[in-house]
């Protein structure tokens, strides 16, 4: 099965799409984009995801192309010319093609991506046996909420995580944890989910809301309030939530033990009933 690509109004094989070296996304990270999951060849909350890119575009005055149903037909039609019932859809808009200069003209024709590739899930024991997180400082720009192509600070903390052989590493910002490099945080405490509120530091989830959604349908109380890093240690239980991680048990932060240091029964009644959403 093939990897798909559509690039400005063609699908063509990943192998073969190109862009501009003159393109803004190249140059300046000047571009938004969105990542859906798709299960059993159907594209989880895609509204949502184009909700989002619509509000990213709009706060960086992209003009997106395509309204939503465009948008809905060309994600199901690269799903389909895939053939992949497991996938992730990669959406990419930048600004458009230019000679380099910071300043940009309001007529660029913007440049739209869309790939397809196969997915592969995350290890069953990651959810059994929960992972480790580490901390570290926050030196991203002041609008992290707007889900831009601009990642540099990101990668560095994930390849931190990784060179120390934990899953994530979590934004810490005077004292208050906000969300890792690829996922937000969600603490429970007292038997109630907290989160870090939504604002222009954290970028909020579409899985994170529906885990707060699956938590009030289950009884259990939420709340959004900055979170100070010192009560991950004190948590009962600690969950990430992604698109590509769906909702995913934290067992240790900076190596001290989370709860009873395994997945807790809260987080895996979400996990359990998340997973109920696509069965």
């Amino acid at each position: 099965m093939p990897d798909i690509a559509f690039v400005n109004g063609s699908f063509v094989p990943f192998v073969d799409a190109t862009v501009s070296i003159d393109d803004r996304g190249f140059q300046f990270g000047d571009g938004v984009y969105e990542v859906l999951r798709v299960y059993r060849g159907v594209p989880f909350r895609p509204e949502e995801h184009l909700a989002r890119l619509d509000r990213s575009a709009r706060a960086l005055d992209i003009n997106l192309p395509f309204n939503s149903g465009r948008w809905m037909d060309l994600i199901m039609d690269a799903v389909q010319r895939s053939g992949y019932a497991e996938a992730k859809v990669y959406i990419q808009v930048t600004r458009g093609v230019a000679p380099r200069d910071h300043s940009y003209r309001a007529a660029l024709a913007p440049t739209v991506v869309i790939t397809v590739r196969s997915l592969l899930p995350l290890a069953d024991r990651l959810y059994r046996n929960g992972v480790d997180v580490i901390t570290v400082t926050d030196l991203r720009w002041g609008r992290c909420d707007i889900k831009c192509i601009s990642l540099l600070a990101n990668v560095l903390v994930k390849q931190q995580a990784v060179n120390e052989g934990v899953f994530e590493a979590l934004f810490v910002r005077e004292g208050c944890v906000l969300e890792g490099s690829t996922s937000n945080v969600i603490t429970i405490q007292g038997g109630r989910l907290i989160t870090p509120p939504e604002g222009p530091l954290l970028l909020s989830g579409v899985t994170r809301l529906v885990a707060l959604q699956l938590a009030r349908d289950s009884g259990i109380s939420t709340e959004q309030r900055p979170i100070k890093e010192t009560e991950l240690y004190s948590a009962e239980e600690v969950f990430l939530t992604g698109t590509i991680s769906e909702i995913l048990p934290v067992v240790r932060v900076n190596g001290r033990q989370i709860g009873m240091g395994s997945p807790g029964p809260i987080t895996s009644e979400l996990v359990a009933r998340f997973r109920k959403l696509y069965a």
